[in-house]
């Protein structure tokens, strides 16, 4: 699964990643989020459905990306190479809604071979079930947008 700019692999992060083909530079739009777009109460539907998978079997991964106030969309899909890109404490791509799609946006000048990486803009409550493997230098230690990091810097020195 690849596209002009990507190539999925095996990551260090998570079993698989997303990796640069080329070099990218900053403000490329390097690929959309695709999937089957669902109401919010659906994909509520989904994600308990997958919890309760990753209890039995471990395999908690989740694919719904929200797309508006309405609607989310469920990228575990076969043809969504993207729903393979890793958080990072340190990311080099963003995600942008434009126009109703979601795309991933390189933020840096990034380097053939390079894994590509987003914030995945979690909040803090239950962060526990979500440690975080990117190891960049800034890791905080959890999947936590870099916004709550005060909060779950708080909640880390209460415990």
């Amino acid at each position: 699964m690849s596209n002009e700019f990507i190539v999925v692999g095996g990551s260090k992060i998570h079993k698989n990643g997303v990796f640069a083909k080329k070099d990218i530079p900053k403000g490329t739009k390097i690929i959309e989020y695709v999937g089957e777009k669902i109401t919010k109460a659906e994909a509520d539907k989904r994600i308990n459905k997958q919890y309760e998978k990753a209890e039995k079997n471990g395999d908690g991964s989740v694919y719904i990306f929200e797309l508006n106030k309405k609607y989310d969309i469920d990228g575990n899909v076969d043809y969504n190479p993207a729903k393979f890109i890793n958080h990072s404490c340190s990311p080099n791509s963003e995600t942008e809604i434009i126009r109703g799609h979601i795309w991933i946006i390189a933020i840096k000048d990034i380097k053939k071979g390079e894994e590509i990486t987003f914030d995945y803009g979690f909040n803090t409550e239950g962060y526990e079930d979500f440690p975080c493997k990117c190891g960049s230098e800034n890791c905080v230690g959890y999947i936590v947008s870099q916004e709550e990091w005060s909060k779950l810097k708080k909640k880390l020195g209460k415990r």
